[in-house]
C-alpha cells in the first residue's frame, strides 16, 4: 500500500480515523487510553512541523482571530478552569489543521481521507454484523459501568442490524457513522473519477458508503448530502460560464435554496414525518431555547470558550437533561459559537466560513495554470467538504471539535496559503494556488 510508504499519508489517515471515530478508542481501551492515542498524534504533526518549518503564523486573518478570541475568553470566562480544557483540545486540533494544510497536498489529503474512511465503514459494518449475528445483544463501551435502566444513547451498539433499526458502527452514533459514510461518497467518488483506485475496488467501497448511510438514516446528513449534490451541479455548470454568467448562476442558486429552506419550514411537520422524526427535531428546539437563553444573558462576549459542553460546571452540568441524557453541545455550531462568545466571536466566524467559501469557489471552477494543478475532479474536494461541514453545523455542533474542525482548518489555511508544500521525492507536486 503506497499510503503505509508515505509516512505523513499514513500519519493524516490514523489522524482523520481518531477524530472522525474517536469513541471507537475510548469505548475499547478508555478515555486514559484515547489520551495516549491523541497524544501521540500531536507529537507526531509537531515533528513533521519543525521538520518541514511550518510557519504557523501562516494563517488567515480571521481564523487568527477566532482562536485569539477563544484564547482570550479565559480572562471573562464563567468557567476558566473549563475553557482552560476547551483552550488545549481546540487549539490541538486547529494545529493539526494547520500543519495539514503546510504539508499535505490536496491528493494526499484525499488519500488520507480515503484510508481513514474505508477503515471507519469497514469495521464498522463488520461490527455491527458481528453483535448482530454473534452477540445477539446490545453492547456496552469497555470500562464503564452504569446501573439500570441505561438510557439508549450510553450503548456502544444496540445490535439492531436485523432488526430495521439504525446502525451505530464504531462511532458508537449513527450521525458520526452517517457523517463519516457521507464523506466516504465524496472521497471515494473522486477517487473513482480520477481513476486513482480499481473499478471493482473503488465501486464497492462506494457501494459500501451509500448501504452505511441507508442503515444509519441520519436526517441531518441526509440533508448535507442533499446540499453536496447541489452545489456540485452548480460548480461543474458555473465552469462552463462566464464571469457574469457564474454571478447570474450564484444568484439563482442562493435564491433557490432559500425557497428550498422556506418550503422545508412551511412543510416542516410532513418532512419529518416522511424521515421518521419528531416534532422538536428529535429534542433540538428544546436545546436551541436553553442555549438562546443562556446567550442573552451575556450577548457581546458570552460566556467564554469550552467546546465540547464541560459536564462538570455550571451551567452545562443539568442545562438540557432528555431522557436520562446529559446534552453536552448546541446541535447548532452557530448557537454554540453565540453562547461562548457572543456576537463577537458569531461574527468573527461568520467571516471565517465566508470568506474560506469564495476563495474555495474561486478556486474550484477556476482552471488553474501549470502542469502539477490539481485535476478538475480533485478542486472539487473542498468546496464538498466546506458545503457539508456548514450544512450539517446547522444542526451538530462537530464544525467545532475533532474532525469538523480539523478540516474546516484544513480547507481555510490552504485555500488562503501560495501553495501547499509537498515533499517532491514521495508524491508529485500537486499545488493549491491562492483563489484569485
Amino acid at each position: 500500500m503506497t499510503w503505509l510508504r508515505e509516512r505523513r499519508v499514513a500519519l493524516a489517515a490514523f489522524t482523520f480515523f481518531t477524530l472522525l471515530a474517536a469513541d471507537a478508542w475510548r469505548n475499547t481501551i478508555s478515555w486514559y487510553g484515547w489520551g495516549l492515542v491523541a497524544l501521540a498524534i500531536i507529537v507526531l504533526w509537531a515533528i513533521v512541523a519543525v521538520r518541514r518549518r511550518v510557519d504557523l503564523r501562516r494563517i488567515p486573518i480571521a481564523l487568527g482571530t477566532l482562536l485569539g478570541l477563544m484564547a482570550a475568553s479565559i480572562i471573562w470566562s464563567y468557567y476558566p478552569s473549563a475553557t482552560a480544557v476547551g483552550l488545549l483540545t481546540t487549539g490541538a486540533t486547529a494545529f493539526i489543521g494547520i500543519v495539514m494544510a503546510h504539508t499535505l497536498s490536496l491528493e494526499q489529503l484525499l488519500r488520507g481521507l480515503g484510508v481513514a474512511l474505508r477503515f471507519i465503514i469497514g469495521l464498522s459494518l463488520a461490527f455491527e454484523l458481528f453483535v448482530a449475528a454473534v452477540l445477539q445483544r446490545p453492547v456496552l463501551p469497555f470500562w464503564v459501568s452504569w446501573e439500570e435502566p441505561i438510557p439508549k444513547a450510553f450503548y456502544w451498539s444496540r445490535a439492531l442490524l436485523f432488526e430495521g433499526g439504525r446502525i451505530q458502527g464504531i462511532p458508537g452514533n449513527a450521525n458520526l457513522l452517517a457523517f463519516a459514510a457521507l464523506l466516504g461518497v465524496i472521497v471515494f467518488g473522486i477517487q473513482l473519477a480520477e481513476r486513482r483506485v480499481g473499478v471493482v475496488a473503488g465501486w464497492a467501497w462506494l457501494g459500501a458508503a451509500l448501504a452505511t448511510l441507508a442503515l444509519t438514516r441520519s436526517s441531518t446528513v441526509l440533508v448535507a448530502g442533499v446540499a453536496a449534490l447541489g452545489a456540485l451541479g452548480v460548480l461543474l455548470l458555473a465552469r462552463r460560464l462566464s464571469t457574469r454568467g457564474r454571478l447570474v448562476l450564484y444568484g439563482l442558486a442562493a435564491a433557490a435554496a432559500a425557497g428550498v429552506v422556506a418550503l422545508a419550514l412551511t412543510f416542516r411537520e410532513t418532512l419529518l414525518d416522511l424521515v421518521g422524526r419528531s416534532d422538536d427535531l428529535t429534542g433540538r428546539l428544546d436545546i436551541w431555547a436553553a442555549v438562546i437563553g443562556l446567550a442573552e444573558q451575556r450577548p457581546v462576549l458570552g460566556w467564554g470558550w469550552v467546546s465540547y459542553w464541560a459536564p462538570w460546571v455550571e451551567p452545562f452540568d443539568d442545562l438540557v437533561v432528555i431522557k436520562g441524557v446529559t446534552y453536552l453541545q448546541a446541535h447548532n455550531a452557530w448557537l454554540d459559537v453565540l453562547m461562548q462568545l457572543g456576537w463577537v466571536g458569531l461574527i468573527v466566524f461568520t467571516i471565517l466560513i465566508v470568506t474560506t467559501g469564495a476563495r474555495v469557489l474561486s478556486w474550484s471552477v477556476d482552471a488553474p495554470l501549470g502542469d502539477t494543478a490539481p485535476t478538475p475532479a480533485l478542486r472539487l474536494l473542498p468546496a464538498l467538504l466546506l458545503t457539508v461541514l456548514v450544512v450539517h453545523s446547522l444542526a451538530e455542533s462537530r464544525l467545532l471539535i475533532e474532525a469538523g474542525l480539523a478540516l474546516l482548518v484544513y480547507v481555510a489555511v490552504a485555500s488562503r496559503a501560495r501553495g501547499v508544500t509537498v515533499d517532491t521525492a514521495s508524491v508529485p507536486p500537486t499545488r493549491w494556488p491562492v483563489a484569485s
